[in-house]
């Protein structure tokens, strides 16, 4: 009981729609802006190197021979920082970390198209900055659900979060595409994104903060539920237990799953449109339809599974551990029986070969109620940093898993070769998805609270914040 209120009571968690939920909504922008600058030149370098592609004669256009070099170098920067973003954010707070890396990734778009007058390798510049800064992005998110999402509403904040980057990709094709071919031409396609984050920072400076304590505008009832409900202690928050994030099983069985999951998308969305395309004669790239379908399933499937996922939890069906191994199953077994039934299927089934795409994508939006949510689960105080650590080290391989098809697909037009490299990604995600089912956990890890301050009182020890309940543990 709080001034005259239970935790159960509505009225206890403030008002319906309160600051938990704008930022949730700022998260949601932040990856959507920040996909859509990630996805804008693969879709504007079509004009920046073909005249015909538009009809403002005037905008310069380039003979590059590097274009895939170009294209992978944002991942260049993308994974260097990711750790480092974790641990800045816990210590000092996320706020101004996002502002300073909205404004460089915003920069670095806005100047895409000066640098491309210096050459290829001034674009690869900015796009490598780029990486660095959205480095930061993803631990943010789970540095800040962690400090702003109670437990029996983190599910549906994490899917709403992540929504952003389909939802980012699907609105960035068509209008890269839109502008581009326009008489406005390619450059402002960079102009007008850079521009959206440059409006996202003037709104995060006055709406966000790093938790609630910080806030200046949120209700007294809100931080209470909010802070209650995660047990929270946001004063006393110290260094980084390293050994013992480093030594936990569950934070490794979510490394493992990030390592299968980028291995696998990576292979769905950069190589089964040239499978088709060059085994069935089908180029899906040049479809406005089939390019923006994937995304726009996975977008649906992320908000449907997060809703799901929340509420059998908080019914009391199955544990949240449990939670996370159900959905991160369905995330990456069903792309993997896709992946497999694609490699036996006849040349002529395009439509079923489109259909499995397009599901297996859609499905495995329920990721982000799966692997991409547990870092919270495990270490609301550190999440952030857990998120950095694994995301970072598993990006490197989905920058492995297309070079791993130059490399064995020597033939495009040979069936044979394609299906060892769909079985081996369906064996990515089988055999991680299977590490996370037996090690991960659903669990808040006691070295969590190994920074609280411990006083003596009555020769009674207890922490800062014994006199609230504690968190919800889920054993798995």
């Amino acid at each position: 009981m709080e001034d005259g209120f239970t935790m159960s009571d509505p009225k206890f968690k403030g008002p319906t729609i309160g600051v938990r939920h704008v930022h949730v909504a700022m998260l949601f922008s932040m990856l959507a802006i920040g996909f859509g600058m990630r996805t804008n030149l693969s879709v504007a370098i079509v004009a920046m190197t073909d005249s015909k592609a538009t009809t403002n004669h005037d905008i310069p256009t380039y003979d590059w021979n590097n274009k895939s070099v170009i294209l992978s170098s944002f991942f260049w920067g993308y994974v260097t920082l990711q750790a480092i973003a974790g641990e800045l954010g816990n210590r000092f707070g996320t706020k101004w970390l996002l502002i300073i890396a909205m404004f460089v990734n915003s920069t670095a778009c806005v100047l895409t198209p000066t640098m491309a007058e210096v050459g290829s390798y001034g674009v690869i510049g900015c796009r490598i900055l780029q990486g660095m800064s959205q480095g930061f992005f993803y631990p943010s998110v789970s540095n800040l659900l962690g400090q702003w999402v109670p437990p029996s509403e983190r599910s549906r904040a994490g899917a709403i979060s992540y929504a952003g980057c389909p939802f980012g990709i699907i609105f960035t094709m068509p209008a890269t595409g839109f502008i581009a071919a326009s008489t406005l031409g390619w450059p402002w396609s960079f102009y007008f994104l850079g521009t959206l984050g440059y409006i996202w920072i003037s709104v995060w400076y006055f709406l966000g903060a790093s938790c609630p304590a910080e806030h200046p505008k949120i209700t007294n009832e809100e931080k209470q539920y909010i802070q209650r409900s995660l047990n929270a202690t946001p004063d006393e928050k110290g260094g980084t237990p390293w050994r013992s994030v480093l030594t936990s099983l569950p934070v490794w069985a979510f490394v493992v799953a990030m390592i299968g999951e980028n291995w696998g998308y990576a292979t769905l969305l950069t190589e089964i449109p040239t499978y088709i395309d060059k085994i069935m004669g089908v180029n899906i790239k040049s479809n406005g339809l089939f390019s923006a379908a994937p995304y726009l399933a996975n977008l649906i499937f992320t908000l449907i599974f997060g809703v799901i996922c929340d509420h059998i939890i908080i019914r009391g069906y199955v544990s949240r551990g449990a939670a996370r191994k159900i959905f991160q199953s369905l995330a990456t077994c069903v792309p993997a029986i896709a992946l497999v039934a694609l490699s036996f299927l006849p040349t002529d089934a395009t439509v079923l070969s489109e259909t499995m795409l397009i599901t297996a994508v859609g499905v495995n939006g329920a990721i982000h109620s799966g692997v991409l949510i547990n870092p919270v689960d495990l270490a609301p105080n550190y999440s952030g940093i857990i998120m950095g650590f694994g995301n970072g080290l598993s990006q490197i391989f989905s920058i492995i898993a297309p070079l791993a098809v130059q490399f064995l697909v020597t033939d495009e037009e040979d069936k044979s070769l394609w299906r060892i490299i769909f079985i081996t990604a369906a064996a990515m995600f089988v055999g991680t998805n299977l590490f996370f089912v037996l090690l991960s956990s659903g669990e808040v890890q006691p070295w969590n609270y190994s920074n609280a301050k411990t006083t003596t009182t009555n020769n009674k020890t207890t922490t800062e914040n014994e006199d609230t309940p504690q968190p919800e543990i889920v054993k798995v």
